[in-house]
């Protein structure tokens, strides 16, 4: 994905009502419309996954996974390139059946099309404008994570709550992470946008990291076809998180991925290693 503006999502004002017959492609989809905030200017909407056994245990709760990006992740009739997706429900569903992942629901965020740039970053950059991640932070934990809890059967414990994404959404993730590292255990960070505002996610990393107590468990991928900068500005995140206090092959993982490119289906091949390292069955 880059940063050429992604297409709205749909306009339908209705508070988060539950999805429409073939909203979705798959009956253990479901899609959410105009989820709204107060802290952000556009609704967006929110698909959840649930995993195979979810109905025949109704009193069993599941750790949760939020993923940026969410039109990207299920279905290719609203991804940013029609018909190619990230396959998270057939790469979980894979895992959970093959006994490698612990059963979980995984909750997409559809981005916010035209302010998806703004509401990804940090930091203001003087060129590309943006800097509004702190507010779709509080969109995240003050208002969809209560939420979500209170419609699906979810773990709201820390070491049960994840955050990933792509580019950007890496970007966002690593910066939420840290930032609410009290509601996030688990992030992944996949090809992660580091070069944005002079990579200052670096500082903030430098900052932020003696004040979170317990470091969230950390998965980090980069493509080697991805481009030498974003090679080495992953590579060099990787240093930086080693020396702020993450173990390699504890708290966390850095994968190097052969032939890895910028794009949906390259991500879709990372999707099933990290949930293993993220959220390993018991």
């Amino acid at each position: 994905m880059n940063l050429d503006p992604q297409p709205q999502p749909s306009e339908n004002r209705l508070d988060a009502l539950p999805d429409e017959a073939d909203a979705t492609p798959h009956p253990r989809l479901h899609l959410h419309r105009a989820f709204h905030s107060r802290h952000l200017p556009d609704d967006r909407d929110v698909i959840v996954y649930l995993p195979p056994d979810y109905h025949e245990n109704p009193d069993r709760k599941y750790p949760v996974l939020y993923l940026q990006d969410g039109q990207n992740l299920f279905d290719g009739r609203t991804s940013f390139i029609p018909g190619r997706t990230w396959q998270v429900r057939e790469s979980a569903d894979a895992a959970i059946e093959a006994g490698e992942v612990e059963p979980l629901i995984i909750v997409g965020i559809y981005n916010s099309g035209d302010r998806r740039v703004a509401e990804y970053t940090h930091e203001r950059d003087w060129q590309r404008g943006g800097g509004e991640a702190a507010k779709y932070g509080l969109l995240l934990t003050e208002e969809l994570l209560p939420w979500i809890a209170n419609r699906y059967r979810v773990r709201t414990d820390r070491n049960s709550t994840g955050l990933g994404g792509s580019s950007l959404g890496g970007l966002a993730t690593l910066y939420l992470g840290l930032r609410h590292a009290r509601n996030f255990g688990k992030l992944a960070v996949m090809s992660p946008s580091v070069w944005w505002n002079h990579k200052s996610i670096l500082g903030y990393l430098n900052e932020q990291a003696p004040q979170v107590w317990e470091r969230p468990r950390l998965w980090l991928d980069v493509g080697d076809h991805e481009g030498k900068r974003t090679l080495h500005d992953a590579e060099h995140l990787a240093r930086r998180l080693k020396a702020n206090g993450w173990v390699e092959g504890e708290t966390m993982h850095f994968e190097r991925v052969h032939g890895g490119s910028h794009d949906e289906p390259s991500w879709a091949r990372r999707v099933q290693p990290m949930l293993k390292f993220l959220f390993p069955a018991e």
